[in-house]
């Protein structure tokens, strides 16, 4: 069964737009990362090991909550917290919160690849994955 997914295009394109991203781009990001699930979910206990685990002062639940990634672009806990995010963290799972999120995290590795796509998606990711920019960008098409 097809889902509709429209409504939450027109959003991905309008959160795209907000920081003058690419739509289509954002759509093929989100597609990759969550296939449209507002409620997509994935922890990383790796992460929780290496990034999450030295910090001191956090409460089991905000430690545990940084390790997860959440929502339409997946946009880890830790991430949506380095960028100034208060509030609590599975309302990442609300589309217009966690793409104004994800969006303003994507903007920030764009610049630091000096606009370079390709390098961009790959900081994104993490790196671990170097199909990752060829996966994302052959989903383009079909948001232009």
């Amino acid at each position: 069964m097809q889902t509709d997914h429209s409504n939450l295009i027109i959003l991905a394109k309008q959160m795209a737009g907000k920081y003058a991203l690419d739509p289509a781009l954002i759509c093929a990001i989100v597609e990759q990362e969550s296939g449209w699930d507002i409620w997509a979910v994935r922890y990383e206990p790796a992460f929780y090991i290496h990034y999450v685990l030295p910090q001191r002062g956090l409460t089991a639940t905000e430690a545990y909550g940084r390790a997860f990634s959440y929502g339409l672009l997946q946009l880890m806990g830790e991430v949506a917290r380095e960028e100034g995010f208060k509030g609590p963290l599975p309302s990442l799972h609300d589309p217009e919160i966690g793409l104004d999120w994800g969006c303003t995290h994507f903007k920030r590795k764009l610049v630091s690849a000096e606009n370079n796509v390709t390098k961009a998606l790959l900081l994104w990711n993490g790196g671990n994955n170097t199909a990752y920019p060829t996966q994302v960008q052959a989903r383009i098409s079909q948001y232009q």
